[in-house]
This record gives C-alpha cells, structure tokens and sequence, in this order.
C-alpha cells in the first residue's frame, strides 16, 4: 500500500530551518526530558515520516513542542500532517483484506490494550464478526509478500525470542492461570513484537515466519482473555491472530486457532456457532493433513451437538474424532500441539457426555483424561470438576464430594475466571444435595475458598 507523502512536515521543517538530524535529535533529547528516554529516532526516521509514515505515540506531541518553541506559535499534531487518531470501536473484529491493514489492526489493538481502553474491557462476544473471520480465513487467496522495507533487519534470534516467550508464558498459563501473566505478553507484544512487524525490514520468507510467530503469541494472549471471561477481546485477539495466520499461509495453525474460536464459541452456549467453526476448522486440517488438529476438530463439533442435545450427531463426530486421532502421525505434526494427547482428548469426550447426562460414560473418560501432564494445573482442575459431576449424575454422591474438594483446592490456586465458574457449577450441582453430610462437610472444609472461587 502506497503511501501519500507528508508534505505538511516537510514544509514545517524546511521553514524552522531543521535538518533531519537535528530534529531527531531534538526529539530524542525532549523525550528523555519529558519522562520517554531511549529513544532513537535519526535522519531515516524523519525520512519515513516525511514519506507518510505516522510515528508512534508519543512522537506527534513531542513534535509539536518541538517546532512550537522554534516557530514561536503553536503547531498542532494537524498542521503536521499526523492528526490524532481516534481509535474505532469495533477494532479488532475485521479480518483484513489485506497484510498491510492487518498489520495496522492487530498492532493498534495490542497497543489499545496496554493502555486498558475500556471499549476493550466492556466490549461483547459478535457472532458475526466470528463467521466474517471464518469465511474470509476460508475463501480468501494466499497471501501477497509479507514483506517491510523498515530500518531494523529482523533476523531468526527475533523470531526465536517470540516463540520462547509464547512457550514459556504458555507454561506459566497453565500452571497459575491467565490473571497472573497476561499483562505481560501483551507488553511484550506492543514494546516487542509491533515494532518488528511495522518497522522492521524483512522479505517473504522471514516475513512469514514472523507472521506466524506473532500469530501464536496473539493467539495466547486472546486465549487468556478468554480464561478471564473477556470474551470480546478474546475473540477480536482470536480474530487477528487468524490474519497473521493467513499472511503466514499456515494451515495448521489457521486451523488451531478457528478451533480455539469454537471452544470459546461452546463455554458461551453458542453451539450454533461453534459448529460453523469447527466445521472451518476441519477444512483447514484437512488441507494442512494433520491428524491431530483433525480430531480436535471434531471433537469441539461433537461437543456442540452435545450442547444442542443431538446425541446422535454428537456419537458420529466423537467417532470422526477417535479415528483421526488413531491415525495421526505427531512426529509430523508442530510442536505446538502436543498438548493435545490421550488424556486432553478423553476430557473433551467427557464434556460431551456430561452434557448429555450420561454419567457413566463422563466418568470413565474423565477418570483417563487425569492421566495428564502434571504441568496443566488448570486442565486438571476442569478434569476433576468433570468427573465430579459424573459421578453425581452416577448418584455415587460422597465420591462426588471428595473429587470435588480437590478441584476446588486446586482452583483456589489459579488467577482464572473460567476456573471459578467450573467452581461455581459443581456447587449448583451439589446445591441440592446440601443437607446431606457429605456436601455439608465439603462446603465446611472449602469455606475459605468460596470466597476466592
């Protein structure tokens, strides 16, 4: 995309008599002197923005000091060609047309995010903006060069760095729960990963890779907005890491993340919905030929049917999922989605029955999907929640209780909203039951922790 040169700047600076270095340098210095120190600007810079490229904040305002005290009147961010933005609401939930305007989205929504703008904290769940990102993954062409001619080389140490921070914050996740680290992937996206994507130099190929890295880290951070109950900057980080996914021309992790929308799609009582993800989500595994990404597929629409109360629907999807599952090759497959084993696969099957009030089939895969990876504090809680429930529904009540204690203790440990409402779900379950000695006794010994959980 060709931008419009800024010919309001370049005639600013030619009348105050500024050379590009100069004025570089000023700004550097009233930076530092108005509490932004480390900044680098030089004569290149200056060249972008006369070029038409808009500096980040807080450049226009320092500009405007700048050429304010040589000219001796007052300059506003408009007369230098770089009127104030005004951020639109619904950011973040357009799948771009093309790389450039995706790069402009996803990285305005980082930064929007960092600065807790409340039309993120408030905004809702859009269906539509959903099925948009879904048809538009789906039927759009491949992507053009991902490519930026900045003034930073990104090179494979940049790139490496992103997918480090996205597995270790993914660990941290797991374990502790979003509330405690997402804060801090998403600083590490704005101060971080934007300035790599927008002013950075790089052609296709590293192009690509960085596109799917920052793919994956956008990802996390919405799958954690979701783990907080922040379903629309959930979905609108979903969304975008949808884009970068496309300019990577990564199938497989267009197809993870379509999945992640369908789950998110489910927790919401949207089953509707979620079937047209999951649905999409299979088409991009099957154009991408990895089994396991296939199997969560099906298994999220089996899930769905469930909630629909189509059991009939549902047993084909589960066994659409068990098949690929069988016959997937993992030492083919990303790294990335080894989390999806055995055990995760039997707690999804368990969610299925639960839902359908099959008590006896929720606990048997239940009792396997707890032969997991110790790391996966929170998983283990939802597991344990899980065969809990079934063996109410089972009518083996005291054993319920004592399951139950444990997934309350362990949520107790987690900064995680969804955590709490599996909490908050076994007591309305057992909420009926509460005269009976074994639930007084429960909610005796978990007091302390309702207030947390």
């Amino acid at each position: 995309m060709e931008r419009e040169p800024n010919r309001l700047l370049q005639q600013l600076i030619a009348e105050a008599g500024f050379s590009h270095k100069g004025l570089a340098r000023r700004l550097n210095d009233l930076g530092a002197a108005r509490g932004t120190p480390g900044l680098k600007y030089d004569h290149s810079s200056v060249l972008r923005w006369i070029g038409g490229q808009r500096p980040r904040d807080p450049v226009p305002g320092l500009l405007t000091e700048i050429f304010a005290m040589r000219l001796g009147r007052p300059v506003t961010t408009e007369d230098l060609g770089m009127p104030a933005v005004i951020t639109p609401l619904d950011l973040g939930q357009e799948f771009t047309h093309t790389w450039q305007e995706g790069v402009a989205t996803v990285t305005a929504l980082w930064r929007a995010d960092v600065e807790r703008r409340r039309f993120l904290i408030d905004s809702t769940f859009a269906i539509g903006a959903g099925s948009v990102g879904a048809v538009r993954w789906l039927t759009s062409p491949p992507e053009g060069r991902p490519s930026s001619g900045g003034a930073r080389r990104v090179g494979r140490a940049d790139i490496a760095a992103i997918h480090e921070v996205t597995r270790s914050f993914g660990e941290l996740d797991n374990r502790f729960g979003s509330g405690r680290v997402r804060s801090s992937v998403i600083k590490y996206l704005d101060t971080a990963v934007s300035p790599l994507l927008k002013d950075g130099s790089y052609g296709d190929a590293t192009g690509r890779q960085l596109a799917a890295a920052a793919a994956e880290l956008t990802r996390l951070a919405g799958w954690m907005a979701y783990d907080m109950e922040q379903h629309g900057l959930a979905q609108r980080y979903l969304i975008q890491a949808l884009r970068l996914a496309r300019g990577a021309g990564d199938q497989t992790l267009g197809g993870e993340i379509l999945a992640g929308m369908a789950h998110q799609a489910i927790y919401m009582g949207q089953p509707d919905h979620a079937l047209d993800l999951a649905r999409a989500a299979q088409l991009a595994a099957r154009g991408a030929g990895v089994g396991t990404l296939l199997a969560s597929a099906h298994v999220l629409e089996a899930h769905a049917h469930a909630v629909r109360g189509d059991s009939r629907s549902c047993g084909a999807s589960l066994n659409q999922a068990e098949h690929s599952f069988e016959v997937r090759k993992p030492a083919d497959e990303p790294s990335w989605l080894g989390y999806f084993d055995e055990a995760y696969l039997s707690a999804k099957f368990a969610h299925c029955f639960r839902d359908l009030g099959d008590g006896y089939r929720t606990v048997q895969h239940a009792r396997r999907s707890l032969d997991m990876d110790s790391r996966f504090v929170r998983g283990r809680m939802f597991n344990l929640s899980l065969l809990s429930a079934g063996l109410l529904q089972c009518g083996e009540l005291e054993q319920s209780c004592v399951v139950a204690s444990r997934a309350l203790s362990l949520a107790g440990e987690l900064q995680s909203a969804r955590s709490r409402s599996y909490a908050a779900d076994l007591r309305r379950r057992l909420e009926p039951y509460k005269h009976e000695g074994a639930v007084a006794e429960l909610h005796e010994a978990t007091r302390q922790l309702a207030a947390v959980v």
